[in-house]
């Protein structure tokens, strides 16, 4: 009886991982679908993210269900409730970065008839991308459970942090040098700041899969520089 318990409940990790991989791919696909909507005005694209947001809310759901279920009915040893519960917090990150996705979508309306601010859509679409990557590493290093990659996509982060700096510094300079870019610039702020706190999500889906990989948590990250210390350009 007892083999037939660890089966079963090991079919069920499996079950809820592949449910949790899955779940991973479609907020990559609406991070970049939002992103690549921002940069060519594409309101329709824009809107399908935001419809699409739906159905990673629903995954999460499922994912914590399944979890509790299978809590309450196999009552799993440490290792292995550590593995269940880290699904749990990885889905609720899954599903606040889908939130994030959809908020970009839903400033292309008004970033479409605002005044057109130079290569900034493609700035943000880059750093989208980067972050994209990161979570495309970060879902691999889950599913092998390769701590050598988790650890890399947590040293990536600075690189999203010195980027949203960037992206602030040329915000504010385009708003001092012209006020008709006051409205399209302080959308982009806001869109970076985003994307910044998406990169620091995916942060913490790596170290959950260092956590459950090690039994211990990852050691302290380095930080870029706060967007709160960036001074004001000269004017």
């Amino acid at each position: 009886m007892k083999p037939h318990t660890l089966t079963a409940f090991d079919r069920d990790l499996e079950a809820i991982r592949l449910a949790l991989l899955t779940m991973g791919g479609k907020v990559e696909a609406a991070m970049m679908d939002a992103s690549r909507a921002l940069e060519s005005r594409d309101i329709e694209l824009a809107q399908r993210v935001i419809e699409g947001d739906r159905a990673i809310d629903t995954a999460e759901e499922e994912i914590n269900t399944h979890v509790v279920r299978v809590l309450a009915l196999r009552q799993p040893q440490a290792d292995d409730l550590r593995s269940a519960v880290a699904v749990m917090k990885m889905a609720g990150e899954l599903e606040r970065l889908g939130d994030y996705a959809k908020n970009m979508a839903k400033r292309v309306a008004v970033l479409a008839q605002a005044h057109v601010i130079e290569g900034a859509a493609g700035a943000l679409r880059r750093q989208a991308r980067l972050v994209g990557q990161m979570l495309k590493d970060m879902l691999d290093a889950y599913a092998r459970m390769d701590v050598d990659l988790a650890r890399d996509v947590i040293s990536r982060d600075v690189e999203v942090d010195d980027m949203t700096n960037a992206l602030f510094r040329e915000f504010i300079t385009h708003m001092m040098e012209d006020p008709r870019n006051i409205t399209a610039c302080l959308h982009y702020v806001f869109i970076a700041k985003n994307i910044e706190r998406m990169g620091d999500l995916v942060t913490h889906g790596a170290e959950h899969v260092i956590f459950v990989a090690e039994g211990r948590h990852a050691e302290s990250r380095e930080k870029g520089l706060s967007t709160a210390t960036i001074s004001t350009p000269d004017a």
